[in-house]
């Protein structure tokens, strides 16, 4: 427990997305929250896909030979997809996803990625510990790919996002400005190294 009554996040498990657990899914994005951080309107591209067809939304969340659609960027251009997948934050119901991506045999990602996990949690589960101990769950199963080292980013102002990064030893590395697709902005760049 925190300081002030919260959950430290230890009811948080990550779950795999299914049609069973949708319902949850689609009732956070009805409600106004976005899984992709940079981009709103993302939740209603995805609550139309889930409209047409369910059962390949959920498959899509998987993805370990990145031969799904294309990614959209902030600007709205086309990139190609990434091996990655979804898993979805759950403490008896849904509260928010994290995604993994990578490249197969090297840490590298292209100028388009700017970093191997994302994460979102929704407004009404924030300030609980549960991106944290996420975060922390993920980088367990990350471990198996292979790689030696991960790398987040984090816009200047999010410092909600730099604490659970440095909480599961992210060390800052760089302050950078993201490229054009998204906005040329400062951002921070951290690392987190796979024992």
């Amino acid at each position: 427990m925190s300081g002030r009554g919260i959950s430290s996040g230890d009811n948080v498990t990550l779950v795999w997305p299914t049609l069973e657990r949708l319902p949850a899914y689609v009732a956070a994005l009805e409600r106004g929250w976005s899984p992709d951080t940079l981009r709103a309107e993302a939740a209603q591209e995805e609550l139309a896909h889930i409209a047409a067809d369910p059962a390949a939304f959920v498959a899509e969340q998987v993805d370990r030979q990145g031969a799904g659609p294309p990614v959209t960027l902030p600007d709205g251009t086309k990139a190609a997809r990434l091996p990655g997948y979804r898993r979805w934050i759950w403490d008896g119901d849904f509260c928010g996803v994290i995604g993994f991506r990578w490249k197969q045999g090297t840490e590298e990602l292209p100028p388009y990625v700017l970093g191997h996990i994302g994460f979102s949690v929704v407004p009404w589960k924030r300030e609980r510990g549960y991106a944290t101990r996420a975060l922390g769950l993920l980088l367990a199963d990350v471990k198996q790919e292979g790689l030696r080292y991960v790398e987040l980013t984090t816009k200047l102002e999010n410092v909600a996002s730099q604490h659970v990064i440095t909480a599961n030893g992210g060390q800052l590395i760089e302050r950078f400005t993201t490229p054009g697709e998204y906005g040329e902005r400062e951002a921070l760049r951290y690392r987190i190294e796979l024992p």
